[in-house]
């Protein structure tokens, strides 16, 4: 079953690569308390993942923490060394939290997985964004299959 607003967002552990290595992040602990902007994507190194999703929210993030989010992560079914490398390229620096949730435990639990075998990445997160209130959604942003319009970091500035 897909998550909708008002649910509490599951239980899990992402990874998340650091200078000092690899860090287990568990999610209640994590969305405790703050609100959070939460954007996944298909894919570390994709088309639009890297020309546009990614881009969006380090470049809207200062207005995004203007309107009150406390913290703007992006996940994805990635490993943390592959996060923690299109960090680097893409040079989020503090900006955005990288997640990665490599077995897709995340996407999962929140019923936004898709079927990308056809282009030889077998299961991944749907495209998406959400705003998480104290573990709580409160905004639910899916993409329909090819589109890049909803979960965009323009879109979730025009929510708050």
């Amino acid at each position: 079953m897909t998550i909708k607003v008002g649910d509490k967002i599951p239980q899990v552990t992402f990874t998340k690569p650091g200078d000092a290595g690899l860090e287990a992040v568990d999610s209640d602990t994590y969305f405790a308390g703050r609100k959070v902007a939460l954007f996944a994507v298909p894919g570390a190194f994709t088309p639009t993942c890297s020309a546009k999703h990614l881009p969006g929210f380090i470049e809207k993030a200062g207005e995004l923490k203007a309107k009150g989010i406390d913290e703007i992560a992006c996940t994805s079914v990635n490993d943390a060394f592959v996060m923690g490398a299109w960090a680097k390229t893409s040079s989020t620096g503090e900006t955005v939290t990288m997640l990665a949730d490599g077995n897709g435990t995340f996407a999962e639990a929140v019923g936004l997985t898709m079927d990308g075998s056809k282009f030889g990445m077998g299961t991944r997160s749907q495209r998406y964004s959400m705003l998480i209130e104290d573990g709580v959604v409160t905004q639910l942003n899916v993409e329909g299959p090819g589109e890049f319009k909803v979960s965009s970091a323009e879109h979730m500035l025009a929510q708050l």
